[in-house]
């Protein structure tokens, strides 16, 4: 069950946005758990991270699209309470070696390097594809999306 925060969320940011869709493309946390979902909100919500990636097959098995420039999606905390809407920017799909230091400081997350960000998001896709029979390994195909905050809600 969806939280009651992000139909009033997304009712709000449409009254100001009424060309915008009925529905937003996702409704999502980031993360696997709680700490860190909780962090990459924090960090949403400051403006320190503006980007995110997937891999094609962490969005398959959830049965979410992949993103596209002009998507909106809402951002919630661990719990399903709604934050923000967010835009997305721009999409890249690329392999997992080739994810540059640009990206992962954008990203902003650990430390802001790509060893950091090499580091975290192979653990992160070995809990999420495990049992799958999907390889995380440099050829993992990874959907590294951009976006914007274009509402926050009042208060956290």
């Amino acid at each position: 069950m969806t939280d009651a925060s992000v139909a009033a969320l997304w009712q709000k940011f449409r009254l100001q946005n009424p060309t915008a869709p009925e529905k937003p493309v996702a409704v999502f946390h980031f993360c696997d758990n709680h700490d860190d979902a909780e962090t990459c909100l924090r960090l949403v919500l400051s403006g320190k991270k503006r980007a995110t990636a997937a891999s094609l097959k962490e969005l398959e098995l959830s049965g979410d699209p992949v993103p596209t420039v002009g998507d909106y999606s809402v951002v919630t905390d661990y719990a399903g309470k709604a934050h923000a809407v967010i835009e997305t920017t721009g999409v890249e799909i690329t392999r997992f070696a080739d994810v540059d230091e640009q990206f992962a400081r954008t990203e902003g997350e650990g430390d802001l390097t790509l060893a950091w960000w090499r580091e975290a998001h192979a653990a992160y896709f070995s809990r999420v594809l495990q049992g799958t029979g999907t390889a995380v390994d440099d050829d993992l195909p990874i959907a590294c999306e951009h976006f914007k905050v274009v509402l926050a809600a009042e208060t956290r």
